[in-house]
């Protein structure tokens, strides 16, 4: 799994969130893919507040206690949320123009760090993963890896708490079956590219997972997964502990 930060050149994200901070708008954050057509993120939406969250998010935030990690934080309106609620977390991105605005925002504790870098060894008591928190794992390969990390990181007794999306829904045809190659990649591997204004980014990896695979990997990898809540749209909250 990488563990290296962003550099401002290649850092299409934390471009738009600096932008929008300073001017209060934002052109294009525009998402390419192999997979899909082009999208985009509406930058405005990594700014909301608690009351704007979708429910999951709030859920979750709620939930949060002790020693609380926000990984990859972007603008910080998960840190803010929670210092708000008078919770102690810290906030993490790869994004050095991302911590930057979250340092101006206001998060006490924003710093730029790869989550998955080997001399990152604190220990929190509620690890957070929102807005598609799956996605930092990349590969169904990299589960492994993911949680022997969590091990480290967590407190006994301590909880993950993560949103994703089964994407199956993509697949699904008129009469209600699902048409996927089951002999191909995992479906919710996604790969993707972004691009803010002459920014361009790297290609990454993406994961979004459906809750019984989580469950299943979660389990070989000595946790147990809950799912906590389910959204209104193919999209879940799991909670996930070691055994």
């Amino acid at each position: 799994m990488k563990t290296s930060l962003l550099t401002p050149d290649k850092d299409p994200m934390g471009a738009a969130i600096a932008d929008y901070y300073k001017n209060n708008r934002a052109s294009k954050l525009r998402v390419f893919s192999s997979q899909f057509d082009e999208d985009e993120i509406p930058v405005p939406q990594l700014f909301r507040t608690f009351e704007e969250m979708p429910s999951l998010e709030q859920t979750a935030l709620n939930l949060a206690q002790g020693r609380i990690l926000d990984c990859g934080a972007g603008s910080g309106c998960h840190a803010l949320a929670l210092q708000q609620m008078g919770k102690d977390v810290q906030a993490i991105d790869i994004s050095p123009l991302s911590v930057e605005v979250m340092q101006q925002r206001g998060v006490k504790h924003a710093y730029c760090v790869n989550l998955f870098d080997e001399n990152y060894l604190q220990k929190f008591d509620t690890i957070l993963m929102l807005m598609n928190g799956s996605g930092i794992i990349g590969k169904l390969e990299n589960m492994r890896d993911f949680f022997t990390k969590m091990k480290q990181l967590l407190n006994p007794g301590g909880s993950i708490y993560m949103d994703s999306s089964d994407l199956r829904y993509l697949f699904e045809d008129e009469d209600g079956s699902f048409l996927m190659d089951l002999a191909g990649d995992y479906y919710g591997e996604i790969d993707y590219r972004m691009q803010y204004k002459q920014v361009k980014g790297e290609p990454f990896d993406w994961l979004y997972v459906d809750f019984q695979t989580l469950a299943y990997y979660a389990s070989e990898n000595g946790f147990n997964a809950r799912l906590v809540q389910e959204g209104e749209h193919y999209d879940y909250l799991a909670c996930l502990r070691i055994k």
